[in-house]
């Protein structure tokens, strides 16, 4: 009986914290990289070297990753399939040349939904940068809003090594 009640109390917090918990994510991260804007905005817009700077799917060399469209204009599409990144995908939905990106992006396992993923480049001097990532979205159900906290380090991670890794692609050529 003891049981029953404490898996009853667990079930009433997670519905509980499920209520309170925000309903969206958002992670921003900022770097100041010595390189021009359309040197920065290149290496982002442009999916070839997505997997040179992308500590996220860096995690997964043996995901399948495919490729279409024209670099740096709308519609170019990037999706991945591993098994540590799951399925989703990655489309350039808006683009001002050099200065910022839009991107649409869809995750279809291990759990479904949808975020976005904006870049802004700011020239700072003649020959550096201020480049904003910034990611957020819907949180799809009860589970992820609980796990948010969780999950959150995690990509903080992912976006400083991200960023440290395009730094460096940057300012190596």
């Amino acid at each position: 009986m003891i049981i029953l009640y404490v898996l009853l109390a667990i079930i009433v917090l997670l519905a509980i914290l499920s209520y309170v918990m925000p309903n969206s994510y958002k992670i921003e991260k900022v770097i100041t990289i010595d390189a021009t804007p359309e040197k920065v905005y290149s290496n982002v817009a442009n999916f070839s070297s997505y997997n040179q700077w992308n500590a996220w799917q860096q995690g997964d060399p043996t995901a399948k990753n495919v490729i279409t469209g024209t670099p740096c204009t709308v519609g170019h599409h990037y999706s991945w399939e591993g098994k540590k990144v799951g399925v989703g995908s990655l489309t350039l939905k808006s683009t001002v040349e050099n200065k910022s990106v839009e991107f649409d992006l869809q995750f279809v396992k291990p759990m479904q939904s949808t975020a976005y993923d904006n870049w802004t480049f700011t020239a700072k001097g003649s020959n550096q940068c201020n480049v904003t990532w910034t990611n957020g979205g819907m949180l799809p159900n009860p589970v992820m809003k609980v796990l948010s906290p969780l999950f959150r380090p995690m990509l903080n991670k992912q976006f400083d090594k991200g960023l440290s890794n395009l730094k460096a692609i940057c300012e190596s050529n």
